[in-house]
């Protein structure tokens, strides 16, 4: 069975991070291997909750790791507290990176134009350097901003969808160059493209954008499901635009369910029910 390390948070609410990639993970047949960065009560989109931070925990993770001899398949990086973890987790990769693991970085830094609380440069940077080791990136818009250095509010002041699309793939391209990686802007809503919503892949020689319908409603968690099943996907051997279907195919069915029961959003997309289409 393959393994994936999963360097992520475990909040008990709101239905992402490990809580979101354990299941996917393992009803696609992979074995979840996870390092927590912090444990919270709840995810950070809620009004109230407690975080305890693991970066001194992650160390030993690594050392207990590497005294079991163990290998990855694929390693998995999401949420983290702050650049001391990107450091330990770069330490991580110089003992269990290879040219036979898949490294998925979900870079996450913000959302919807602004950066989170424990955003500053030099988390930037080192995010920068984490990206460079990828080979698989899924910054939201907001991210991708933030790494190519484009000012998000310059590209939301474009009203011709055309001219907008133009900018995210040529920002998209500037990533790619950068790293080498494979790269899937998630959250791409076009000047009056109220009711969908698009990813835009992107390799060295081809960039692909598709769209789904969007009810307007952000739910938690729904970036680190789409992160997992690309992950769980390319370890089954299938290619990008393959893995990019079934996540999203995935990721509908849940959300429709959720708008149907509504669901604060806050508290994730009810996709338990839908684990069975990646089998």
């Amino acid at each position: 069975m393959k393994k994936v390390a999963i360097i992520q948070d475990m909040s008990s609410f709101g239905k992402c991070s490990l809580t979101a990639a354990i299941p996917v993970l393992s009803v696609m047949g992979v074995q979840a291997c996870p390092l927590p960065t912090a444990v919270l009560s709840a995810q950070t989109g809620y009004p109230s909750y407690y975080c305890h931070d693991l970066t001194n925990a992650m160390p030993l993770y690594t050392e207990e790791w590497k005294k079991l001899h163990v290998s990855f398949d694929g390693i998995h990086t999401g949420y983290i507290t702050g650049k001391e973890q990107i450091r330990q987790i770069l330490t991580f990769l110089e003992s269990f990176y290879t040219d036979r693991t898949l490294l998925l970085v979900d870079p996450v830094l913000g959302d919807n134009g602004i950066a989170y609380d424990n955003f500053d440069e030099e988390l930037l940077e080192q995010m920068k350097v984490l990206v460079a080791r990828a080979d698989i990136i899924t910054p939201n818009l907001t991210e991708c901003c933030l790494l190519t250095g484009y000012s998000y509010d310059t590209l939301h002041r474009c009203i011709d969808e055309q001219d907008y699309l133009k900018i995210v793939e040529d920002l998209g391209k500037l990533l790619q160059q950068a790293t080498g990686a494979e790269i899937i802007i998630t959250g791409i809503q076009p000047p009056s493209q109220e009711f969908t919503i698009g990813n835009m892949y992107i390799n060295d020689t081809d960039t692909l954008f598709t769209t789904v319908p969007f009810n307007n409603k952000s739910y938690s968690g729904t970036g680190d499901l789409f992160a997992s099943v690309l992950m769980g996907s390319r370890l089954r051997g299938m290619g990008m635009e393959q893995a990019i279907t079934l996540a999203k195919e995935f990721l509908l069915a849940a959300i429709e369910d959720t708008a149907l029961d509504d669901t604060p959003l806050e508290a994730g997309v009810n996709f338990e029910k839908y684990l069975r289409m990646l089998l």
